[in-house]
């Protein structure tokens, strides 16, 4: 254990001069004294001593000859030489064989040393500090790498294809042996399908499942950005270069170097835009806003769209050489009511994601639910059926998830007919969404009201019997669990 002030080897021949250093600096620092280089030696060995101060002419030996060979042993204890002579050889010969932190001339004052000491062992505490800090850097820095390879094996173990979750022959097997076969070449590819139908999952199994695994995977999502603001977020911009640019700002081409990036909703940039990134891709460079200088960039582009790009070449909202270089492979992902199949897969998995999270423990999905669920046409695909997984367990009391936790619109929805694929919800008829809506918004006050059908109808603005004659039209009724029985 250290001593709590710094400890200060002095070394001379002359007892009269040793006891006179001593008594200038004891008061503030842990005084220890030698007459010889070797007893000196001795202490050092023995004791944690942070600075020698060291008389220059000694019997045996000199102190330059003496602070060299400390040195090579104790580099870190700092080293003072005192001497009546100030030859410039002898201060030249100190400072290159014996690296002596300061050569003081007699008659020296004792605040002079004093001073000269003190910044001795603070430059000490500075050299162990910088040494520790160095060595938790270096240590720091392996705990990173090694945090990094472990994230980066478990990207790999995520995005493998036989992990995306899907029924076994189903539509999305053809998907995932396309991107197996497009995966390790460098050939940009466009994602097309609706919202919600995983899209950027797809985006980043091509990149684990490519050779630049090991490299960045960044995305961007471009719909209703400015131009202004995307090609800064994309390309990046220097210091100035417009209002609130306060710091220079690498772009996520740039971030992405040697890995792979991801456009989603590429189908909404501007026809000015367009044109800059047509640039970016042919050439292989990016200029940040406000530079001249173009940087190299080597990345694989993903872009991805909801929109039909063909529809949008033909009506002149989208370039068609732009579409070339992004489309060298189409990748079309199915909508969810087009896998029927999948939907019970992917419920119970995002059932077990949601339990794991918040949780609360639920067995599984009743057969009822199931049915349900499969006969629903789900507008928002999978990203809608992982909402309504998680806010039926949300509201579950029980130990299994079941019909009547279905949110109404969906239930009465599902309860209509069987799915179709040939009817989106655009193609249906006014009165069809105008029926939706309705069933909606009764589902709703029924449930606000904990099915009394008096203050349904109320509020409503309903007759009790004009409210109950829509509730059998729509058969909501079937699906009231232990209905209130309302007064009379």
């Amino acid at each position: 254990m250290s001593p709590s002030r710094p400890t200060v080897l002095l070394v001379d021949d002359e007892p009269l001069s040793l006891e006179t250093l001593t008594r200038t600096l004891d008061e503030s620092f842990e005084v220890l004294t030698a007459t010889s280089a070797s007893a000196a030696e001795e202490i050092l060995a023995e004791e944690w001593v942070q600075v020698v101060v060291t008389d220059q002419r000694m019997p045996e030996t000199t102190g330059v000859e003496f602070l060299a060979r400390v040195r090579e042993r104790w580099p870190d204890v700092v080293r003072i030489i005192i001497s009546g002579y100030t030859d410039p050889g002898d201060i030249i010969d100190g400072i290159n064989r014996a690296g002596i932190y300061q050569y003081i001339t007699k008659p020296w004052h004792p605040d002079t040393l004093l001073l000269t000491v003190g910044n001795a062992c603070h430059l000490y505490r500075l050299q162990r500090e910088h040494a520790l800090l160095s060595l938790e850097t270096r240590l720091t820095a392996a705990t990173l790498e090694q945090r990094l390879a472990e994230q980066r094996a478990r990207l790999k173990r995520t995005f493998r294809l036989d992990a995306i979750v899907r029924s076994r022959g189903g539509p999305l097997d053809a998907v995932c042996d396309l991107v197996e076969r497009v995966a390790p070449y460098d050939i940009p590819v466009l994602l097309t399908g609706e919202s919600g139908t995983g899209k950027e999952l797809f985006a980043r199994a091509l990149h684990y499942n490519s050779h630049r695994a090991d490299k960045p995977f960044v995305a961007e999502n471009c719909g209703a950005m400015p131009d202004q603001l995307l090609e800064s977020e994309l390309f990046g911009h220097k210091k100035g270069a417009f209002t609130g640019a306060v710091n220079d700002r690498i772009g996520l081409f740039e971030q992405a170097d040697g890995g792979t990036i991801f456009l989603d909703e590429i189908g909404e940039v501007s026809r000015t835009f367009q044109v800059k990134l047509l640039r970016v891709l042919q050439e292989g460079e990016v200029r940040p806003l406000g530079s001249n200088r173009r940087r190299r960039v080597d990345v694989r582009v993903v872009a991805a769209t909801n929109r039909s790009l063909e529809t949008e070449i033909g009506e002149g909202r989208f370039r068609e050489d732009l579409y070339y270089r992004l489309a060298a492979v189409r990748l079309h992902l199915p909508p969810l009511r087009e896998r029927p199949a999948d939907i019970p897969v992917l419920a119970r998995h995002h059932l077990k994601a949601a339990v794991a999270a918040f949780g609360k423990l639920v067995t599984g999905l009743s057969d009822d639910l199931i049915d349900r669920l499969q006969r629903y046409h789900w507008p928002g695909n999978v990203r809608e059926l992982q909402n309504e997984i998680q806010r039926m367990l949300v509201m579950c009391d029980g130990d299994e998830l079941g019909a009547d936790l279905l949110d109404p619109g969906i239930l009465v929805a599902a309860s209509r007919s069987e799915p179709s694929a040939s009817e989106p919800l655009e193609d249906q008829t006014l009165k069809a969404r105008i029926e939706a809506l309705e069933i909606v918004v009764l589902g709703e006050a029924l449930e606000r009201n904990r099915w009394n059908k008096s203050q349904t109808a109320a509020q409503l603005g309903l007759s009790r019997v004009g409210l109950s004659a829509k509730i059998e039209r729509y058969g909501l009724a079937r699906h009231q669990e232990n209905p209130r029985r309302d007064p009379p």
